[in-house]
């Protein structure tokens, strides 16, 4: 195993990766790591370049290609619900299937749709803060950043609200599996055994639309199947597991994580308190900064050469979402936080036909909670100096306890 797959597995990169994106950018950009078994891409015009190229860098097997081809029968056959669930569903696949899905789903994350719910956003914000201020303290995440996209999710699937710390629990172990292009077997059992879980708890509300229907996501895309329009049950189920983990984890990340970073950069947060109208270049900058999602993968359709490197046809390629952000080519001095760059044309969300569905959605939640938590808590501060990452697919802090 060489060098640079020593530093994808220290405790130094899963708390700050960035130094190693750096290292591994300038060193081997086109890394081929034993460790993952896959390619590594740090550059930015290779992560955009696999992203938007989904004839030669396809979606389809992208979480189960090393799965089948690693793990032993008998495990494989124990696990064929979570490679069935994970070869369907809108992020699973490629056009033309992934556009007749996406244009399926599109209607419900629409900005008319979104803006309509911008002033609701800011009474559950406002709900959540008013439990936490009389104390004088809050943990960011449990408190506030976690509760208030799933809320919002929830809502609009259609989803009770006394259900959201299963939907928690449920989340946090399917996407174990993610974290690593490499799973274990056992890792890979309970994250199927919470995917079996949700999906059967999804098709419990499936059941009750088509009984008695009602104007949410879910029972719009119960009408859909209905109406014959070629959406499946496995694609309904699959992209419903999709959309509820992205609707949450991600924003969940960002408003923590941009928080973080204000309360780390004195200068920046008094700016954007002084002028809070600078809130939507500051939220484009905490995505590039230190974006929720970090890393994403294609399966290469065919064998090319890519800066210099043979890439065969089946192989992996493993985009550093995280690398592409902070590379000095496309973004100048980029390991500065600067709320005001422009332009900041990052890839936090993905780019081309798979970028992420809920962008908009996150881009109303998180300005409306960041700048109401700093006009309401104008002293806010660390409780803490001692954080500690989660440096999976997605990045975000386990805990962000603050006093005001």
């Amino acid at each position: 195993m060489s060098e640079l797959d020593d530093l994808l597995q220290t405790a130094e990169f899963e708390q700050n990766p960035y130094p190693v994106y750096h290292e591994l950018r300038e060193r081997d950009p086109v890394y081929w790591s034993d460790l993952w078994g896959c390619w590594v891409l740090t550059r930015y015009d290779d992560v955009v370049s696999t992203m938007q190229d989904f004839k030669r860098f396809s979606s389809k097997g992208r979480f189960t290609r090393v799965i089948e081809g690693e793990l032993p029968e008998p495990v494989l056959e124990k696990i064929a619900p979570l490679i069935r669930h994970y070869s369907t569903g809108l992020i699973n696949v490629d056009p033309p299937d992934h556009t007749r899905m996406r244009a399926l789903v599109h209607k419900a994350f629409s900005p008319r749709v979104l803006e309509r719910l911008r002033s609701h956003i800011q009474e559950i914000t406002d709900e959540l803060l008013d439990e936490v201020q009389p104390r004088g303290e809050m943990e960011v995440i449990r408190e506030f950043a976690y509760p208030l996209p799933v809320i919002v999710i929830a809502e609009l699937m259609g989803v009770p609200q006394e259900d959201r710390d299963r939907l928690k629990g449920w989340s946090g172990r399917i996407i174990e599996f993610m974290a690593t292009p490499r799973p274990s077997a056992e890792v890979m059992l309970r994250s199927q055994e919470a995917l079996l879980e949700l999906r059967e708890y999804f098709r419990g509300i499936y059941d009750q639309r088509r009984k008695e229907p009602r104007e949410d996501l879910i029972g719009n895309l119960v009408e859909v199947e209905e109406a014959g329009d070629k959406l499946t049950e496995e694609e309904l189920l699959s992209t419903c597991v999709t959309i509820l983990i992205g609707g949450h984890e991600t924003t969940t990340n960002l408003i923590s994580s941009g928080l973080y970073a204000l309360l780390q950069h004195p200068d920046a947060l008094l700016r954007l308190k002084r002028n809070p109208s600078l809130i939507e270049t500051a939220v484009e900058e905490f995505l590039r900064y230190e974006g929720p999602f970090q890393r994403n993968r294609r399966v290469v359709m065919e064998d090319l050469d890519l800066r210099g490197k043979r890439i065969q046809k089946g192989q992996l390629v493993l985009q550093f979402v995280g690398a592409a952000n902070r590379d000095p080519e496309e973004f100048p001095d980029p390991d500065r936080l600067d709320i005001e760059r422009q332009p900041n044309r990052h890839v936090a969300f993905g780019y081309g036909v798979h970028y992420c569905l809920g962008a908009a959605l996150s881009r109303i939640e998180a300005p409306i909670a960041i700048n109401t938590i700093l006009n309401r808590m104008p002293d806010l501060k660390l409780a803490t100096d001692a954080v500690t990452w989660n440096n999976a697919v997605f990045r975000g802090l386990e805990a962000l306890p603050v006093v005001f």
